[in-house]
């Protein structure tokens, strides 16, 4: 098949790529490398990368108009700055809008789209139906809700993904990569008194193959194990797995100001409807992690893509 993928460099989409380009797909990137990193895709046979943003229409057009891709995933989105609404806004919002019409004008057959699980704001339980209202109170939470509800309104087909902390190569940032360094280096920690949901990236990807050949119905989708589990838990696999004994107990702090206590999505309607399930359960998912930082250190740039012999 021939996928356009916005935001291919980021984590997503590069793991998706190093997983489709070896089943044959080709594969047209466009990346402004604002977060992604560009050593990420080498240049191998099938995969093209083009350096621009999603929020310069005439670009994406003519990127569309020349790959003609069958799908379209757009990955790509502004995040890096909470007081840069205007960026957010017009990466999140207007790119979005500019992907839809290009898509719809040059006879792409789905879009899928990845949204972030902070569109449900401040939820009053969990885990959280697909169904809850969207109550986004950050920029980027805002924005991201904007630019799926414009997809939404497309004559193609789209589906929009609302995502949990997805788990795999490459992931740098956030409590499993804080933990492994800063044991690994002898360094105090703290745990945010908080709950997520964790998803192996190989569960993401088996969705994704469904999710870019079947005819599966549009709408917004929850993609989770449905499972919560505090930071306090990551902590004590991550310790266990380092073999780190501490002295005295590790802090708990209550969340900032800007933080969600609990975000753990719910995706019974997911499973119902497509017939996916996560495989991995949540210590084998942060295992998994470790075991890969064990063998490539806590890097974004690490490729397994392999360039061309000479």
């Amino acid at each position: 098949m021939r996928i356009f993928i916005t935001g291919g460099a980021g984590c997503l989409g590069s793991n998706l790529i190093e997983h489709w380009i070896p089943a044959g797909h080709e594969i047209l990137v466009l990346d402004n490398f604002a977060t992604g990193k560009r050593e990420v895709l080498p240049d191998v046979a099938g995969l093209r990368v083009v350096e621009g943003s999603v929020t310069d229409a005439e670009l994406v057009d003519r990127l569309v108009a020349e790959f003609r891709p069958e799908v379209l995933v757009h990955s790509a989105a502004s995040y890096k700055d909470p007081n840069d609404w205007e960026n957010d806004a017009a990466t999140n919002v207007q790119g979005s809008i500019n992907v839809c019409r290009s898509a719809e004008r040059h006879g792409v057959l789905r879009i899928i789209n990845f949204q972030t699980a902070l569109c449900y704001g401040r939820p009053e339980s969990v885990p959280i139906p697909v169904s809850a209202p969207v109550a986004p109170f950050t920029s980027y939470g805002i924005s991201k809700v904007a630019g799926e509800q414009f997809l939404m309104m497309s004559t193609l087909p789209v589906i929009s993904l609302r995502l949990a902390n997805i788990t795999g190569p490459r992931l740098a940032i956030g409590p499993i990569p804080t933990f492994y360094k800063r044991l690994k280096a002898g360094q105090k920690c703290f745990c945010s008194d908080t709950v997520r949901d964790f998803l192996d990236m190989a569960d993401f990807i088996a969705l994704m193959d469904r999710l870019i050949v079947e005819d599966l119905p549009s709408g917004v989708y929850n993609v989770s194990t449905g499972e919560g589990h505090s930071i306090k838990e990551i902590f004590d696999l991550v310790a266990d797995y380092v073999n780190v004994t501490l002295s005295e107990p590790v802090p708990v702090v209550p969340p900032g100001a800007d933080d969600v206590p609990a975000v753990v999505l719910d995706p019974s309607e997911t499973e119902k409807r497509i017939g996916w399930k996560a495989q991995y359960g949540f210590a084998e998912t942060i295992r998994r992690q470790l075991a890969w930082y064990d063998a490539h250190g806590v890097t974004d740039i690490f490729s397994h893509l392999a360039s061309p012999k000479a």
